[in-house]
């Protein structure tokens, strides 16, 4: 089995072959930390997060770079995310950058996504930036505005287009970008944009003072912590263009090499079936999913379809993938129970259930196709279930058969989807105690049907609760309840 990935590049699924033998360079766009990230992120770096673990799982030594966005994001208003923010917030914007991108990373670490090996700052690769932008003047791919701004031309790259598919000739004038009469073409874009006295964050340039445009940070960063090749570009589809193809373009133009080989990108989030905005007030950020859901539940939820597919976020779906990591965690709970019990073993040992082969098998193959991790869930499931009639059944589970359960839940489950965390007792502790209160209520209502004598409410209250796996005994000194096995 070997690992093939879907290159928006080709469009076509791929074998994945690192330029150096074991080693993957990997970049991924980063937030614009201007506010609060949102669950469109988390479904972007969650999955971005699988990648990198399932490539460290196969072997691979991963230089993991992510960058932060903290200045030049143009709107297509023209106006600095960042400024903007600043206006709105009052505050002064490395202030605002600070504060947004450490509850960014606080964000990311509640969700389980483990940190990039760099998370450069745009704004501190400025002069990496004026230099790529002094490139691509001596080589005649960018130009002069007169005015202090720089701009790529999209003409005198042939292949721009070739990673979105789209022709220049084709593009409509302000589609994204905004229009200025300085363009030679509508679809030329700012390499960097002068700046007047009054706006904050500005460097001094060979074009004057000014900051550099949204595109150049990427491609100055990435090569700098990657080399002019590099393996993996990853990121949101949404920026294919004119972020990734703007990239693409000033990088190859520049360098006279490839940029990324591989463009992995991830699908969209909507909520509840309509796309996530702001202005219509359903824009729903992580600190407020976590508020609700538990990491794992959101984890999961993301996983449980296609990366490169758009996923809609709803209570229901992220209801459902909350019970399913439950069922999980109380089966690894389970194991390790046992396990504390059973005759001591060296658990430095490569212990493995040989029973499991087939469940670990199928998740490898699902992995490896192009990251599938609706069916490595599914297997994930499947050896759960087979792990449960083992336990249940009496049979004779050696200390070093339950190890080698453990192990693979470990390096599957939490190694590679990050959806059982090492520590299962803070949440079996809230979970039980939820549990515990929802039950005496339940069945405190249940009670009060049978001293009103409505049998039949009373009955259908029990059957509800025994189609869900609780059955219900009525004793006298009151009724009592038990979870079935599922």
């Amino acid at each position: 089995m070997a690992l093939r990935l879907y290159n928006y590049l080709t469009r076509e699924k791929e074998l994945f072959e690192p330029l150096s033998p074991g080693r993957v360079g990997m970049y991924v766009c980063g937030p614009t930390v201007y506010d609060d990230a949102h669950v469109g992120h988390a479904k972007l770096y969650v999955s971005m997060d699988v990648l990198v673990r399932y490539l460290r799982y196969r072997g691979f030594d991963v230089l993991y770079v992510q960058n932060i966005t903290d200045v030049g994001h143009m709107l297509d208003s023209g106006e600095d995310r960042i400024m903007k923010g600043v206006r709105l917030k009052r505050l002064e914007p490395m202030e605002l950058v600070e504060t947004y991108m450490r509850h960014y990373f606080e964000d990311m670490d509640a969700l389980g996504v483990i940190r990039p090996n760099i998370s450069p700052r745009a704004s501190c690769h400025i002069s990496e930036q004026i230099e790529l932008v002094k490139t691509l003047l001596a080589k005649g791919v960018a130009y002069e505005s007169g005015s202090g701004d720089v701009y790529f031309s999209v003409e005198a790259f042939p292949e721009y287009g070739k990673l979105s598919r789209r022709k220049v000739e084709e593009l409509e004038p302000g589609a994204r970008v905004a229009v200025r009469e300085e363009k030679r073409h509508p679809a030329d874009f700012a390499l960097w944009k002068h700046a007047e006295p009054e706006h904050i964050l500005r460097w001094p340039s060979p074009w004057g003072w000014g900051f550099p445009g949204w595109h150049a940070e990427c491609s100055a960063m990435a090569t700098k912590y990657l080399g002019q090749t590099f393996d993996i570009h990853g990121g949101g589809l949404e920026n294919i263009f004119p972020h990734n193809e703007c990239e693409l373009a000033q990088s190859e133009a520049a360098f006279d090499q490839a940029f990324a080989r591989y463009w992995v990108l991830s699908g969209s989030l909507k909520i509840d079936g309509v796309k996530m905005s702001k202005s219509l007030g359903n824009s729903l950020t992580i600190r407020d999913a976590l508020a609700r859901y538990t990491p794992e539940a959101i984890r999961a939820f993301v996983l449980s379809a296609h990366y490169r597919g758009p996923v809609d976020f709803t209570h229901d779906a992220v209801g459902a993938a909350e019970q399913g990591v439950r069922r999980l965690q109380n089966t690894v709970r389970n194991v390790r129970t046992r396990l504390k019990d059973a005759p001591a073993v060296d658990a430095a040992l490569p212990t493995r259930a040989t029973f499991l082969k087939e469940h670990e098998d199928a998740f490898v193959a699902a992995m490896d196709d192009d990251l599938n991790t609706p069916r490595a869930l599914a297997a994930l499931h499947n050896m759960g279930r087979e792990v449960n009639r083992r336990l249940e059944g009496d049979a004779d589970l050696t200390a070093e058969t339950l190890l080698g359960i453990d192990n693979a839940f470990r390096e599957l489950g939490a190694g590679v989807l990050g959806i059982i965390p090492d520590d299962l007792s803070a949440s079996a502790r809230i979970e039980t105690e939820l549990l515990d209160g929802l039950m005496a209520t339940l069945l405190a209502i249940r009670q009060e049907y049978r001293d009103a004598r409505d049998w039949q409410r009373a009955d259908a209250l029990r059957d509800r609760l025994a189609d869900m796996g609780v059955a219900i005994e009525d004793r006298p000194e009151g009724a009592a309840w038990r979870l079935e096995s599922r």
